[in-house]
């Protein structure tokens, strides 16, 4: 054996290779999440938010036909695009999931309620992700309250 190999046992070879693949994972899984929240935030942004604020005629549509009017679209619409630029923040990931996440279920008793159940689907669908996110970035709820506590 020369000077500069060192002699390594089979459990702590294994045990670096399951590290190094968990590590790997951890990455990929961090990766995938970053990509879903950039996802969700550009369709609460633009699919969502945009038409209320621009005041699209089916927006209008839907906000009448409910009872609402111009002022809950409105704010409707400000409310999920302030959450889909916290999505992108941080420190407000995992509120700003919590927070679409009750928009969403708001959103479904509407669809069920007074559509008739039509596309009551697609908030269920959507708070799935928004859960996942809000369990995974809960950390980030900590560094807030610190931020906040400063004041």
């Amino acid at each position: 054996m020369s000077e500069t190999t060192v002699p390594v046992s089979s459990t702590t070879t294994s045990a670096a290779v399951s590290a190094g693949a968990l590590t790997g994972r951890a990455r990929g899984a961090r990766v995938a999440l970053r990509v879903v929240q950039v996802l969700l935030a550009l369709f609460y942004g633009m699919a969502s938010a945009l038409p209320k604020l621009m005041a699209h005629p089916t927006a209008v549509e839907s906000f009448d036909r409910i009872g609402w009017g111009s002022g809950a679209m409105y704010t409707i619409g400000a409310l999920e695009l302030a959450g889909a630029t916290a999505l992108l923040v941080p420190v407000l990931q995992s509120v700003a999931a919590i927070a679409l996440g009750a928009l969403m279920v708001g959103a479904f008793i509407v669809q069920v309620t007074a559509f008739d159940g039509q596309n009551a689907a697609t908030p269920l669908i959507l708070i799935a992700p928004l859960a996942l996110i809000a369990w995974t970035r809960r950390a980030h709820n900590g560094k807030l309250l610190r931020l906040l506590g400063r004041r």
